[in-house]
């Protein structure tokens, strides 16, 4: 895990391609450890220093309410590997996350500017004394929608 992830650059859709919607969606988000708030900044060389909401990058956050450890008996936070399609149990409550930022004006913007990519940086930020080393994720995407 990690306080601050930095992408490759994304290709983004071409200028002429009409869309009414862009989001960043961050698939396979693990919360087992403390809760969170990542801000997500998107640039055409990434973001550096410190940024806060006030960076020109800054095109939005998602927040991770987590679950502190595990506390419970041998294997209790194990996500179990396999699952029967007819279960009708919810699913466990370590199930890794999705989260969507919506950045649509952020695109726009780039787009209008000439860029054909940029790459995202996403910074966690826990309370107190808690390390800011919280974020693991599997993939990130950037869909567009007509």
């Amino acid at each position: 895990m990690v306080d601050r992830f930095v992408s490759d650059a994304l290709e983004l859709p071409p200028p002429e391609r009409d869309f009414v919607r862009a989001d960043l969606l961050f698939y396979g988000l693990d919360h087992s450890g403390a809760s969170y708030e990542a801000q997500v900044f998107m640039g055409a060389r990434g973001i550096g220093g410190e940024p806060d909401r006030d960076h020109r990058g800054y095109v939005g956050s998602f927040f991770i309410l987590g679950h502190g450890g595990c506390f419970g008996d041998v294997g209790h936070c194990n996500i179990p590997t396999a699952r029967d399609e007819f279960d009708l149990r919810p699913p466990h409550q370590l199930e890794p996350a999705t989260r969507i930022v919506t950045v649509t004006d952020a695109l726009t913007a780039m787009l209008q500017q000439g860029l054909t990519a940029a790459k995202v940086t996403v910074i966690a930020h826990t309370e107190g004394q808690a390390s800011n080393d919280v974020l693991s994720f599997n993939t990130i995407r950037l869909a567009t929608y007509a």
